[in-house]
C-alpha cells in the first residue's frame, strides 16, 4: 500500500488539531474527546484507514506526554488500550463506510465504531486493569477513572462522530469524496 501526499498532508493537519485539542484535556474530557474521535473519523474519510490507524496510535501517546494523566503514568498498559479503542473507531468507521455508500453507511460506521470503542475499553481498562493495577494511593478515584474509560469514551465518540458528521458534509465536496 502506498500512502500519498494528500494523506500525509492530511493525517500531520489532523494530528496538529488534535495535538492544539489536548492541551485543554485537563480542562475536560468533553472538549478534548470529542476533537480527537472527529479527527480520528476524518482521517479515515479523507485519507483512508491507514491513516485513521496511524492518528489512532499516535494520539494517546501524544496525549500521555501533553496532559501527563496520572492514571496512564500509574497504569502504562492504558497506553496500548486507548490505541487499540480508536483502531477500533477508525475501522469501524472505515469498513462500514466504504461497505454502505452514504451517509447511512458513514452513521451507521460511526455508531458502531463508537460502540465497539466504548465496549472494548470498559471491558478492557474498566473492568480488567484499573481495578487490578490501581495503586492504593488511586483507589478512592476508582469509579472516576472507570467511568472515564467506559461511558465518557462512548459519549465522547459519539460527539465526535456528529461532529465529523457535520464537517464532512462540505468537506468531501473539496476533497473530492
Amino acid at each position: 500500500m502506498k500512502i500519498t501526499t494528500k494523506q500525509i498532508t492530511t493525517t500531520a493537519v489532523l494530528l496538529a488539531i488534535c495535538i492544539v485539542s489536548q492541551f485543554f484535556k485537563n480542562t475536560s474530557v468533553y472538549i478534548t474527546g470529542p476533537v480527537i474521535n472527529a479527527c480520528l473519523i476524518l482521517a479515515v474519510l479523507g485519507g483512508g484507514v491507514a491513516c485513521g490507524v496511524i492518528l489512532a496510535v499516535i494520539t494517546p501517546v501524544t496525549a500521555f506526554f501533553i496532559s501527563g494523566s496520572p492514571i496512564m503514568a500509574a497504569i502504562p498498559a492504558i497506553i496500548p488500550c486507548v490505541m487499540i479503542g480508536n483502531i477500533l473507531l477508525v475501522l469501524g468507521t472505515g469498513l462500514l463506510y466504504k461497505k454502505i455508500k452514504g451517509n447511512g453507511g458513514l452513521i451507521l460506521g460511526m455508531a458502531v465504531g463508537s460502540v465497539v470503542k466504548a465496549l472494548f475499553m470498559g471491558i478492557v481498562i474498566s473492568m480488567i486493569l484499573i481495578p487490578n493495577l490501581i495503586p492504593a494511593a488511586m483507589e478512592a478515584k476508582m469509579g472516576v477513572f472507570q467511568a472515564t474509560f467506559s461511558v465518557t469514551q462512548l459519549v465522547t465518540a459519539l460527539i465526535g462522530s456528529v461532529y465529523a458528521f457535520i464537517i464532512w458534509i462540505p468537506l468531501k465536496k473539496v476533497v473530492g469524496e
